[in-house]
C-alpha cells in the first residue's frame, strides 16, 4: 500500500497537513508494508527538509501512490484519475460551489473519502479539527473584547507558535471580571473549555452564573437542553430533541442578560431552533458585547452572524436595531468573530492532533480488512458512482 501526502492547492493557502513528520515515521514503523511519499510544498507548516530528515521521500510526483491524503478540496485540474482520495470535499450537504468537484471525481473514477464522513458504528465523527477551532475561537473572542474596549492588546493567533503561546499571552493580560458562556460540549466546546481552564477562569453552575456577581472572570458550559426548552414545557431528553427539534424553542435569553462574551461551539442540525435571536440582541437588558461564533453557520442559529469573517479581517460589528453590519467601534455594536477556518491559525498543533486521530481510527482499516467498516462508511464514490450511503447526492450531481 502506497500512501501520498498531497500539496494543498486551494486559495487562500492552508498550511495544515494530515500527517506531521513524526506521525509518518510511526506509520512506517507500525506497518512495514506501507510506503509513504510526500509531495513537495513551500506552504506546509512542516518543511520538505523536516520530512526528509525523518527518512521520508519527498517528491514532485505522487501519481504512483494508491491513496492520497489532503486537507482542503483538490482543484479539479489537479485530480489524478483512478485514485483514492481523502480530504474535506464540502459536498455532503450539497454545497453548490463544489458540485463541479464531485462531478469531476465521478468522471475520473476516483474513490472519495471525506474526513467528515469518517464515523463509528453510531455515526459519531472520529476525526476533525474541532478542538483547535474551539481553542482559537476563545482566544479570538477575548482578543476582540480587548480591541473593542481598548483594554488590552493581544497578537493575532496566526502569528503565534501554537496552543501554549495562546495560553501564555492570555495569562499576561489583566482579565476583567467577565462572564463567558459556551454552547456545545463536543470537540469544539471541549477546545474552548480547555483554554478557559488553562488560564484559570472559574467554571460555575448555571444557577450561580445566572444569579450571582463575581469579582473574577467566570464561565459556564451549556449542553443543548440547557439553552433549549420544549414549547409545551415538558422536560425530556436529548433523544427527544434530536427526533423533534421543531417542538423546541431557544431558552438562551436569560444568559444574554448576564453574559459579556458568548462562545458558540454547538453542532447545529437542520430544523433546530434559533439560539440567539435578533429580538434577544435588541433587548434593552442584553449584556452581550462579543459573539465568537466558532461554529459559524451563516444565516443559522446566531442572528448576528451575517457572514463568515476571515483570518485577515476576523471581526465586524453588528447593529441589532437595524440588523446590519457596522463598524466594530459603533457604540451600539455587538462584535462578531465568525472565522470559518479557525484551525488554520494553529497549523502545527492542528496537524499533529489530526494525524494522531487518523493513525488511531483510519490507518488500521487498510491493514485489517476494514473489519470495523470505517472505510466502507466513509466512502462517497466508487468506480464512477455514488455509494449507496451517499446516493442522496445524485440530484445534486445531476444539477437538479
Amino acid at each position: 500500500m502506497k500512501f501520498g501526502i498531497i500539496k494543498e492547492r486551494k486559495n487562500p493557502p492552508d498550511r495544515r497537513v494530515v500527517f506531521a513528520p513524526n506521525e509518518l515515521t510511526r506509520l512506517k514503523q507500525l506497518y512495514h508494508d506501507a510506503i509513504v511519499e510526500v509531495e513537495s510544498s513551500d506552504i506546509r507548516i512542516f518543511s520538505d527538509v523536516q520530512y526528509q530528515s525523518m527518512g521520508i521521500t519527498v517528491t514532485d510526483d505522487v501519481s504512483d501512490c494508491d491513496v492520497l491524503f489532503g486537507v482542503k478540496e483538490v482543484p479539479v485540474e489537479n485530480l489524478i484519475p483512478n485514485k483514492a482520495y481523502f480530504f474535506f470535499s464540502h459536498t455532503i450537504k450539497k454545497q453548490p460551489y463544489n458540485r463541479k468537484l464531485l462531478q469531476a471525481i465521478l468522471e475520473k473514477s476516483i474513490d472519495l473519502y471525506d474526513h467528515e464522513t469518517i464515523v463509528d458504528a453510531h455515526n459519531r465523527r472520529l476525526i476533525g479539527f474541532g478542538r483547535y477551532a474551539g481553542m482559537v475561537g476563545v482566544y479570538n473572542g477575548i482578543r476582540a473584547f480587548g480591541i473593542k474596549f481598548e483594554l488590552f492588546k493581544l497578537p493575532k493567533a496566526e502569528t503565534l507558535s501554537g496552543r501554549d503561546a495562546l495560553i501564555m499571552h492570555l495569562k499576561r493580560i489583566t482579565m476583567p471580571a467577565l462572564k463567558f458562556v459556551i454552547t456545545g460540549t463536543g470537540k469544539v466546546g471541549s477546545g474552548a473549555k480547555e483554554i478557559l481552564d488553562a488560564i484559570k477562569i472559574k467554571e460555575i453552575t448555571v444557577d450561580n452564573y445566572l444569579t450571582k456577581k463575581y469579582a473574577q472572570a467566570v464561565y459556564v458550559q451549556l449542553d443543548v437542553l440547557e439553552y433549549n426548552k420544549r414549547i409545551d414545557g415538558q422536560s425530556l431528553d436529548f433523544t427527544d430533541f434530536i427526533a423533534h427539534p421543531e417542538e423546541y424553542v431557544s431558552d438562551f435569553e436569560k444568559f444574554t442578560k448576564v453574559t459579556d462574551i458568548y462562545f458558540a461551539g454547538h453542532f447545529y442540525a437542520s430544523g433546530a431552533p434559533m439560539i440567539l435571536t435578533r429580538e434577544m440582541l435588541n433587548a434593552s437588558d442584553c449584556k452581550l458585547k462579543v459573539v465568537a461564533d466558532i461554529s459559524c453557520d451563516v444565516k443559522g442559529p446566531i442572528a448576528c452572524t451575517l457572514r463568515s469573517s476571515t483570518i485577515a479581517e476576523p471581526l465586524y460589528g453588528y447593529f441589532p436595531l437595524e440588523d446590519k453590519e457596522v463598524d466594530v467601534f459603533h457604540p451600539a455594536a455587538v462584535v462578531v468573530m465568525a472565522v470559518d477556518n479557525l484551525p488554520c491559525e494553529l497549523p502545527k498543533d492542528a496537524s499533529e492532533g489530526f494525524g494522531e486521530q487518523f493513525m488511531e481510527h483510519v490507518i488500521p482499516a487498510f491493514f485489517n480488512g476494514d473489519k470495523d467498516g470505517i472505510l466502507k462508511r466513509a466512502k462517497i464514490t466508487e468506480n464512477g458512482k455514488l455509494t449507496e450511503r451517499f446516493s442522496y447526492l445524485q440530484d445534486y450531481v445531476d444539477g437538479k
